[in-house]
């Protein structure tokens, strides 16, 4: 049976050999059906392959090859970074590597593109397509530790468990190998108390871990050796050292170096410094195990003393902070205790925590001349404020256990408004002014505060002080009254205003307040009206629109028991803006907008230019002067007495002619006609008397008018030329006014000349005559006028009747008296 069945097993696997082989055939067919033209795969190479090189890695098929094609690759290792890598024979497809490749620098598989070309045309036989360059790692690298601290401080003090060392570590060959797989082992530590062990965390991550306690005493320092060892072929390693220094904790408790100290201090006295305690500490100094803390464990229970640590001798320093009274103590005895900043550290496997070390101090209290103390101390005194001085408002009784009562004498201490004065014997406190509860001694309470002072016939006197509290009652003797006189209303906002009240008074003596008007105006009624009318602070509320201005406003406030105070506010209704402050009462701003300062500029400009084409008019030609009018006996007056401008304009003087007989003597007013006789021919004394009298307000005169003089000018010949034309003109001018039938000889007008010279030579002195006013050369004004101007006559009727110029009417009078003054007062002399 059994062969049986074994025949029909084989017949099935021939049966099935048939099928599956037929397959495969059909298979084969199909693939060379179709006609696949690239044998594509994924090469990998060794990394740092010793070589030969080049050394053939691959080999390229194509159905298409034939004697005109030609392979080509590009890419990453070819023409990419790194180049130079890979390289393919162009005929036969043959693909090179030409040296070593570290995988860790490349972690990524090298992409290259490959073609197949016509070796003539250099046009491509079939698509583009690429292959993968893998890098198949090695065990070239050994693990290591990620950033490793070499040397770590660790507390003395540190708990049993996790120290704080952190190690990480890494291997950098490919992950998820056997390169890569680390094992992290301490081969040792030296001291070997306590133990040091290792925990492992994670793959790449792991703890040293402490049992026992360090002893900086025994041991400052600690050397741990790990390794690090991966599971490659050949599996590779590395070693750290790892230092952990032992910081000094708080393992030793301080211990007084004395067991007992003795200390004597006068009674009720305060001092610092009245004795040192000095302890011994095995830790490391200036630090927080070795400062001291010093305490008190009793005898100190009413605070009389504290004791504080010196921070660089560490001890504890003893003063006396409250007197002690002998006659209830002579002797304390302090106990003070000490332990360290840092709290004691002690291991688990030793005995407890030991108490903290103490010491006794005794402190005798030296008897002293007690002063005298007041019973009461603080006294309360209540008194009604403004009642009449003369009243006892206190009597102390005083307590001296050292002196004699009634020897001890009382003063006045402190009083600063000097409102009482005490029996020196008794030591009673008797009001001396009348108390005022507004005062500002009080300082906005109802209580003013005495000092007085009891002193001993001791040895040496002791002087107790007792305060008085004297709590004044308040009465209504202060009238309610306006916080501030003047307030603002927003015309464009609201129409009303507060109006706070204050009153010195306490209630029931103050407010709320009753508001109303008062005197006798009918019209402040109607324009105002109060709301509210009672309260702590009343309101002014407009009936009707006022005008922006001020406005006063009478009031009566009555405070709670009646009295009237009588004020007036002012109130000053405006424009306000944002904030309720009046527009016009702002301060102007001191910007300038860009108009303004385009404005400003412009003008500056337009200044420039005029003062440009008035300096060119009278740089090229000469001033002509302006004509005058010739209305007949009715000219205006022209002010001759300007000398400003900014360019000297120089004309020559000229005279206005005129072929009347009959001339009107005007000079801006109307003067009359006036009939001038014949004048007698001039003499020397005329000439004479004239320059002296005359002849020095007519060069005032001239000045005023605006001859300016050049200094070269006059002393030549042609001042000398000009001047006589000018006296020949003024000639003409007045024979018909003067009636002057004769002519002016050339002896009168040389004598002019010379006057005129000397006198300008006088002049050039350095002005030393006339300082102020240098004479000038001076062009007149219009030309072929009637009126001739009073300041311009001719010299050239020296000879004749000048008293005509005493009578030219009142007008003329009131002119030359206004003239006169002046240049007298100015002292000016030609």
């Amino acid at each position: 049976m059994r062969t049986l069945y074994l025949l029909f097993l084989v017949g099935l696997t021939a049966i099935d050999e048939s099928c599956c082989g037929l397959s495969r055939r059909s298979k084969r067919e199909l693939l060379i059906r179709t006609k696949r033209r690239w044998v594509l795969s994924t090469v990998e190479v060794v990394e740092e392959d010793p070589g030969p090189f080049p050394k053939i890695i691959s080999r390229m098929y194509n159905n298409k090859t034939g004697n005109r094609h030609e392979f080509r690759i590009s890419g990453m290792g070819v023409d990419v970074e790194p180049l130079g890598v890979f390289s393919i024979d162009p005929n036969n497809g043959n693909v090179y590597a030409h040296r070593p490749i570290d995988r860790e620098t490349y972690s990524k598989p090298f992409q290259i593109k490959f073609d197949i070309l016509d070796k003539w045309t250099k046009k491509p036989l079939d698509k583009e397509l690429s292959f993968e360059v893998e890098l198949k790692d090695i065990n070239d690298n050994a693990p290591a530790f990620i950033d490793l601290q070499r040397t770590v401080d660790v507390n003395e003090n540190s708990a049993e468990g996790y120290l704080p060392v952190r190690l990480e570590f890494t291997d950098i060959d490919q992950p998820n190998t056997t390169n890569s797989l680390v094992d992290i082992t301490l081969l040792s530590y030296s001291p070997k108390d306590p133990v040091i062990s290792l925990k492992p965390i994670s793959d790449l991550m792991a703890h040293l871990t402490l049992e026992g306690c360090f002893n900086y005493d025994k041991i400052k320092k600690y050397d741990v050796t790990l390794q690090l060892k991966d599971h490659g072929t050949p599996s590779l390693s590395s070693t750290s050292v790892i230092t952990l220094n032992v910081v000094d904790s708080n393992t030793h408790l301080p211990m007084f170096k004395e067991r007992q100290y003795h200390v004597a201090v006068n009674e009720s006295t305060t001092k610092d410094d009245i004795l040192r305690v000095s302890v011994e500490d095995k830790d490391t100094p200036n630090t927080p195990g070795w400062r001291a803390k010093y305490y008190f464990i009793k005898g100190n229970e009413e605070g009389n003393y504290k004791i504080e640590t010196d921070p660089e001798t560490n001890e504890g320093v003893l003063s006396v902070i409250k007197g002690k009274d002998y006659e209830r103590t002579s002797l304390n005895v302090l106990q003070v205790g000490v332990k360290n900043e840092e709290p004691i550290f002690v291991c688990k496997d030793k005995s407890k925590v030991p108490p903290d070390d103490s010491v006794d101090i005794a402190v005798k209290v030296i008897d002293l001349n007690d002063s005298p103390e007041f019973k009461k101390n603080p006294a309360d005194v209540y008194l009604k404020e403004e009642e009449k001085p003369g009243k006892v408002l206190y009597t102390p009784e005083v307590v001296d256990v050292d002196s004699d009562p009634s020897a001890i004498r009382y003063m006045v201490l402190e009083d600063p408004a000097q409102w009482v004065t005490i029996d020196k014997n008794t030591g009673q406190v008797i009001s001396a002014k009348k108390m005022d509860r507004e005062s500002p001694y009080l300082n906005g309470t109802d209580t003013y505060k005495v000092l007085i002072g009891a002193i001993d016939n001791g040895e040496p006197p002791a002087t107790g002080t007792g305060t008085v509290l004297i709590h004044l009652g308040d009465i209504n003797d202060n009238v309610p009254h306006l916080v501030s006189r003047h307030v603002i209303m927003c015309g464009n906002k609201a129409n009303k205003v507060v109006v706070p009240v204050e009153d010195a008074d306490a209630p029931p003596f103050s407010g709320p307040f009753s508001f109303s008007f008062g005197g006798d105006d009918k019209t402040v009624p109607n324009r105002w009206k109060l709301e509210p009318s009672f309260g702590a602070e009343g309101g002014l509320v407009s009936r009707k629109s006022l005008a922006y201005g001020n406005y006063s406003v009478p009031l009566e406030i009555r405070d709670q028991q009646n009295t009237v105070g009588r004020d007036t506010l002012n109130v000053f209704v405006c424009d306000c803006g944002v904030v309720d402050t009046c527009r016009s009462k702002r301060a102007a701003s001191a910007g300038m907008g860009a108009a303004g300062i385009a404005l400003l500029v412009l003008g500056i400009l337009l200044f420039l230019l005029l003062l440009l084409l008035f300096i060119c008019n009278c740089g090229k030609k000469k001033f002509k002067g302006i004509p005058a009018a010739h209305e007949e006996g009715n000219q205006t007056l022209i002010k001759y007495n300007q000398e400003g401008g900014v360019s000297e304009c120089k004309t020559e003087p000229s005279l206005f002619l005129t072929s009347s007989n009959n001339g009107t003597a005007t000079d801006g007013f109307r003067l009359g006609t006036m009939k001038l006789t014949k004048a007698a021919s001039p003499t020397a004394a005329d000439m004479d008397v004239y320059n002296t009298s005359r002849f020095s307000r007519m060069n005032v005169d001239m000045n005023a008018m605006g001859m300016q003089r050049q200094r070269d000018t006059l002393r030549s010949q042609r001042g000398e030329t000009e001047y006589s034309k000018w006296t020949t003109g003024r000639t003409n001018t007045y024979e018909g006014l003067s009636r002057y039938n004769g002519s002016l000889s050339i002896w009168s007008n040389q004598r002019v000349v010379d006057q005129l010279n000397r006198k300008l030579d006088m002049a050039d002195g350095f002005h030393t005559d006339d300082p102020g006013y240098p004479p000038h050369l001076y062009t007149y004004e219009g030309h072929s006028s009637k009126g001739t101007s009073l300041d311009r006559m001719s010299l050239s009727n020296l000879g004749n009747d000048l008293m005509f110029l005493n009578d030219l009417g009142p007008k003329f009078n009131t002119l030359g008296g206004l003239c006169q003054p002046t240049a007298e007062g100015r002292n000016i002399q030609i």
